[in-house]
């Protein structure tokens, strides 16, 4: 295969995987409700945490800087946590206790009643965010799921989001934009008069 035949091959699936999210109501029902509870956590003083491996972890820091710097125009920050990005804390926990506590650890460290934990994960089978779901429901803490089309562990959680793809690139593209769904509704929601759309 010629090199612009893979370009465009990739281009075309990533795009048949968003047709196939945008055409899919359930998926827009579970990012809806994602959404809105994580207003509702926001609104009654609560934050949003976010957890992943690998790519998923790029994704998770990425997601929560959005929400604390700005995501599509200029307001007040939104209190939001990577639970992979500091390396200290990650490094203890694993080398302590092992790697499939490092979430969870945290999430009984910094979480509290009314937060939201976001987990991020290909095979949504990834043992230290169902963990972390664990240490989340024992602290009253809603845990939302993104992750791709199988049937998986992550499953149980409180909302799931299922990207309609079993490949792990074009699963990692709709989480992104999943992830920036969910930045665009909290921002618009908690801060309608700043938002330039309703000048």
């Amino acid at each position: 295969m010629e090199t612009s035949e893979i370009i465009r091959k990739h281009i075309a699936d990533s795009v048949d995987v968003k047709t196939a999210m945008l055409n899919d109501p359930k998926i827009i029902a579970a990012v809806e409700e994602a959404a809105d509870i994580c207003i509702s956590a926001y609104r009654n003083g609560g934050k949003v945490m976010w957890c992943g491996n690998g790519g998923s972890a790029a994704d998770a820091q990425h997601m929560a800087g959005e929400l604390v710097n700005k995501f599509r125009f200029d307001r007040p920050g939104i209190p939001s946590i990577s639970l992979g990005s500091d390396p200290s804390v990650v490094t203890s926990i694993s080398n302590d206790y092992g790697y499939e506590h490092v979430f969870a650890h945290q999430v009984s460290a910094q979480g509290a009643v009314g937060d939201v934990l976001i987990g991020i994960s290909t095979s949504g089978n990834s043992k230290n965010i169902i963990e972390a779901f664990e240490a989340a429901w024992q602290k009253n803490i809603k845990t939302i799921a993104i992750t791709g089309a199988k049937t998986c562990k992550m499953d149980k959680a409180d909302v799931v989001i299922k990207v309609p793809s079993t490949d792990t690139p074009r699963i990692q593209e709709g989480q992104t934009l999943v992830g920036h769904i969910l930045c665009c509704l909290i921002e618009k929601s908690l801060f309608p008069a700043l938002d330039p759309e309703n000048a």
